[in-house]
């Protein structure tokens, strides 16, 4: 799998980001594990970040919508970190 840039916040909790098995899906690791999924999608001309929990299902992003693809990513990134408490 390729490897993604992944934030501070990430990565000093022993986490990274990796391309999900297709082109619009990132998996967050924790401690080589995956925990989280993130999916962009088309929604009304933009692009929104589904989150969610890996082990459930649970969504955890707000649906929020984003102008292009790669700041949907970015976007869903900042959702599950404000989420979890990682980032303000």
């Amino acid at each position: 799998m390729t490897m993604y840039q992944s934030p501070d916040w990430l990565t000093q909790r022993k986490g990274s980001l990796q391309q999900g098995v297709t082109a619009t899906t990132r998996v967050v690791l924790l401690d080589g594990h995956p925990q989280y999924r993130l999916f962009v999608t088309t929604a009304g001309g933009k692009y929104t970040c589904a989150v969610s929990q890996n082990n459930n299902g649970k969504r955890l992003d707000g649906g929020i919508h984003y102008e292009t693809e790669e700041k949907a990513f970015t976007g869903g990134l900042d959702e599950l970190g404000r989420k979890l408490g990682w980032i303000a």
